[in-house]
């Protein structure tokens, strides 16, 4: 049985026609002198092009559209996905600030005399009425009132004195409250007699905790200007929800608050607030040294963008400190009318967050974009080899390269359009955000490569021999990349990444990608050159197949005389991303950690209440946990003088601890750190006129140089110290600033009143936060188990690392890496289908000679696995090149959260991670196509025959 004539994936009957004399290519006359438009004649009317194509390879239509699909699909969702992560960081920042940080607060003096409720509310509409263009009120809506301002010692004897300090009491008038209460017992406050006390409305918790009760008389003690007053209770509400943003920045208006004085030492005493009634405003000023009404206006966070954050932040601005309050002074006739907010200060923060989330987020996007258009290449390349005999004959029969790349373009626009614009849809409908420009931008980027990429091609392998030599093109291309890729590099090493307020650094971007080109680039001049020789080597040993797969790797498939250097770009550039990325992450995250550890003292710390100690069994039982390394108690004194100094006396933070131990914990978390033994043994002398030793900070040496000094301690007592050494801090204060002296336990300090117990407990290892916490109480001295304090390294480093645009940036990178691995993979696949023609007809011959199946898949792998090896080899040094040329300029604070040190250090594992991992896809990418596709191509090419 035969088959028609047909060309190369043709439809039948067309070389037929085209010897007729019809042109196909351009619509130019055909043999019978009637001229076509579209390749076709009027009487002998042939299959549409499209449709024919489409028929003929239904399979490589489908994979052009998936391909097409998943690119355009990736490309439209990232933007979108940035935009959403960014709003939603802003958002979850700004709210985790509280209602209090994120509102427009304005105050102004009370008027005397004047003051009324209808007043306090005709401003609040004046504030409320200059929102709502960049940003909105919050649902929860204005909070306003007037409020006294300075609170009141009460001086009945039978209220509780924790330490023998009064209790005090604030006054407000609030608006608006009874809406957010619940009146538990007696009246609102109102019509009180003007010399008698003045009805207010306590709360039910802060009477309970005062022994307050209904009709009890507060007697105000008399404080400054301020006369004597007193205060009754006439009613008692209960707050219907504590945690309403109504009740945010109020002076205790839901329960009594325990408070401590500023004074050394510092004692605790309850503070309150109560309500007045309408006609208690005027008196509000004789209870508080005067009075002021305040309109708390909260900004609806919820609708914020982080896009237009810049045009929110001069819109505060103006209505902070700028033309609005000009207006809104003389709208309410307040010339003294002051509004305040954190709110500028926060934008501040939170755009300084993004610029430095920005990078990380840009570059493994980056290297999806830049793999994912070597695929787009490496597709073209395999459908010009596979069409380039049919695109050859249409040339040779008359069709002009112009007419035939046309028809190319509608041909893959019948495809590609379609599930470009699904691909859109759909990433629009799962990731929805008002804007759109980089969506539509990044899709029809994406969309015309998917359309251009194989026209183009074409049209270069139509007008080939029109071309200068190939190598000379090459060879100045290599060197245009090499040169970029220098200047990118010094330039980023030279003045560092972009200053935060610059944007996006689209060189720090730019430059791993470039690193990566020139990899790829210097990989497939030595590969050729490594695996011949590998091949040569190979030959002179027994057996066949691993010379033939070797000398097959070394030179590329089609006559070519090298490999394709398109593969290893792909492999180069995700391994490349991907380790610089991860290598980011890991150092961010072993700086949290650092930074955790030099603000805890270690990876946990127990604090004592001021003026206490932490017991021994406490300690005992903390020290037992699971987990604990190294573990100490130390004394500290921060009210302790130095006498003899350079200024005379320099008050100094006094640290006592045993020097084996604290020395270990001060090297394991690197501050601190010194030779124990300077101090070990000198605890123990009992001479009372030798000095006791003593290490001094840095900043104490500077006025203290070596020599005898008298130590005076907060609690009494004095020591006679030497300076034997300096160190940078210590673990027991966070920074390395301040005046230190570091002193060893013994019975010389025990000697000394308040020095025998440690008043704080350090440890290192993975102690677990709730076990530690359960033994604090469990040890604790009976009702002072809250009054200790348990802090971990690990709480810690959370708490730094809670922004949420840190952590969409970590999971952007992650989804990237994986992108880039699909793709690179693909482009593996992609090698492996573009050489199979030529291996099937090799070992179809090698069949019919004796070869076993089994040296044929050992051949198929022989060939494939070098370039993958050492693409993800490549890329490994690749990366660490990057990380080693790049990371000195790279500053990581902002990530961290936290002052750190500027500077990236090469790490292996990330690298190494990102590398082998890749390379066991690749590896087993090639197991899977040679044992799928290669029995079934020798099949075909046995059955066939040889047709080459």
């Amino acid at each position: 049985m035969t088959r028609p004539a047909e060309t190369p994936d043709g439809p039948p009957g067309h070389a037929s026609a085209a010897a007729d004399g019809r042109r196909t290519g351009d619509g130019r006359r055909t043999g019978d002198g009637r001229r076509t438009g579209d390749g076709r004649g009027t009487g002998d009317r042939s299959a549409p092009w499209v449709r024919t194509r489409l028929r003929s390879a239904p399979s490589s239509a489908v994979l052009a559209a998936a391909l097409a699909f998943v690119a355009v699909l990736l490309a439209a969702a990232l933007p979108r996905a940035v935009d959403r992560g960014a709003d939603q960081a802003l958002r979850s920042f700004l709210h985790d600030r509280g209602p209090a940080a994120t509102s427009l607060l304005a105050t102004s003096e009370a008027r005397y005399g004047k003051q009324s409720v209808e007043e306090l509310d005709s401003v609040r509409a004046a504030l409320v009425a200059r929102t709502g263009v960049g940003f909105a009120v919050a649902p929860s809506g204005p909070v306003h009132g007037s409020q006294a301002v300075k609170s009141r010692a009460l001086g009945n004897p039978e209220l509780p004195r924790p330490e023998g300090v009064s209790p005090k009491l604030d006054l407000l008038h609030l608006r608006e409250a009874a809406a957010h209460t619940e009146l538990v017992a007696g009246r609102w406050p109102g019509g009180g007699v003007p010399d008698g006390p003045v009805p207010v409305a306590l709360s039910q918790q802060a009477a309970q905790t005062l022994g307050v009760r209904i009709g009890t008389v507060l007697e105000a003690v008399a404080s400054g200007s301020a006369p004597p007053m007193s205060a009754e209770v006439v009613g008692l509400y209960r707050a219907t929800d504590e945690a309403d943003v109504y009740w945010a920045g109020l002076p205790c208006l839901t329960h009594a608050c325990e408070k401590t004085t500023p004074a050394v030492p510092p004692q605790r005493y309850w503070q309150t607030a109560a309500l007045v009634g309408p006609d208690g405003l005027d008196r509000l000023g004789q209870w508080g040294e005067g009075s002021e009404d305040f309109w708390r206006i909260p900004v609806d966070t919820g609708r914020l963008r982080a896009d237009r954050l810049p045009d929110v932040a001069a819109e505060i601005a103006a209505y902070v400190s700028g033309p609005t309050t000009t207006d809104l002074r003389r709208a309410t006739l307040r010339g003294d009318l002051r509004i305040t907010s954190r709110l500028p200060e926060l934008f501040k923060q939170a755009r300084a967050r993004q610029e430095a989330a920005a990078p990380l987020a840009a570059i493994g996007p980056a290297g999806v974009a830049g793999v994912a258009a070597v695929v787009f290449c490496l597709a073209a390349a395999l459908t010009a080899d596979r069409r380039e005999s049919e695109l050859r004959l249409l040339l040779a029969r008359g069709g002009s390269p112009g007419g035939i790349v046309g028809r190319l373009l509608g041909e893959g626009a019948v495809t590609v359009l379609p599930a470009a614009s699904l691909a859109t849809g759909l990433a629009t409908w799962l990731l929805p955000t008002p804007r759109w420009t980089a969506t539509l931008l990044a899709a029809g980027a994406v969309t015309l490569l998917a359309l251009l990429a194989f026209p183009v091609r074409a049209a270069v392998l139509l007008s080939a021999r029109r071309l200068g030599p190939a190598p000379r093109r090459r060879l100045v291309a290599e060197l245009l990349v090499v040169a970029a890729t220098a200047a990118a590099v010094f330039e980023v090493r030279s003045r560092g990444v972009a200053p935060a307020g610059e944007g996006l650094d689209p060189l720090l971007v730019a430059a791993p990608l470039l690193l990566a080109l020139c990899g790829g680039l210097v990989l497939a001049r030595l590969q050729p050159v490594l695996v011949g020789a590998l091949a040569r080597a190979a030959g002179r040993r027994p057996g066949l197949v691993g010379f033939l797969g070797l000398a097959r790797a070394a030179r590329g498939t089609g006559g070519r005389a090298r490999p394709s250097v398109l593969p290893l770009i792909a492999l180069l550039l995700a391994v490349t991303t991907g380790g610089f990325g991860a290598t980011v992450l890991e150092a961010v995250d072993a700086g949290r950690l650092q930074v955790a550890r030099l603000t805890v003292g270690g990876d946990v710390q127990i604090t004592a209440p001021y003026g206490g100690a932490v017991p021994r069994s406490m300690a005992g039982a903390a020290a037992a946990l699971p987990g604990v390394r190294t573990s100490v108690g130390v004394w500290t004194d921060d009210q302790a003088f130095v006498f003899g100094t350079d200024q005379g006396s320099t008050q100094v933070t006094v640290i006592v601890a045993e020097p084996v131990a604290y020395a270990e914990l001060a090297r394991t978390i690197g501050r601190g750190q010194f030779d124990p033994a300077l101090l070990s043994g000198a605890g123990s002398a009992d001479s009372a006129d030798a000095p006791l030793p003593a290490l001094f900070s840095s900043a104490l040496a500077k006025v203290a140089a070596s020599g005898t000094y008298r130590l005076s301690l907060g609690g009494g007592g004095e020591l006679r110290i030497g300076s034997v050494g300096v160190v940078d801090g210590t673990p027991a204060r966070a920074g390395t600033g301040g005046a230190v002296v570091v002193l060893p336990a013994g019975p010389t300090t025990a000697r000394v009143p308040r020095t025998g117990e440690p008043d704080r407990w350090f440890a290192t290892g993975e102690v677990d936060g709730a076990r530690l916490r359960e033994a604090v109480r469990a040890n604790a001295p009976a009702g002072t188990a809250g009054r200790y304090s348990v802090r971990t390294s690990a709480t810690v480093a959370a708490e730094l690392g809670s922004d949420p645009l840190q952590r969409a940036a970590g999971r952007l990178f992650w989804a990237s890496v994986a992108g880039a691995a699909g793709f690179a993979l693909l482009a593996v696949l992609l090698t492996l289908v573009r050489a199979a023609p030529e291996r099937a007809a090799l070992l179809a011959r090698l069949r019919t000679m004796g070869l076993r199946p089994r040296d044929g898949f050992r051949l198929i792998l022989t060939e494939a696995l070098p370039q993958a090896l050492a693409a993800t080899l490549g890329g490994a040094l690749v990366a660490a090149a990057a990380v080693a040329l790049l990371g000195p300029a790279m500053d990581l604070s902002a990530l961290v959260g936290s002052t750190v040190p500027a500077g990236l250090r090469l790490t292996a594992l990330p690298v190494l991670t990102q590398a082998l991992g890749l390379a066991v896809l690749v590896t087993a990418a090639v197991l899977a196509e040679a044992g799928i596709s290669g029995r079934r191509q020798i099949t075909t090419e046995l059955r066939a025959g040889d047709q080459r």
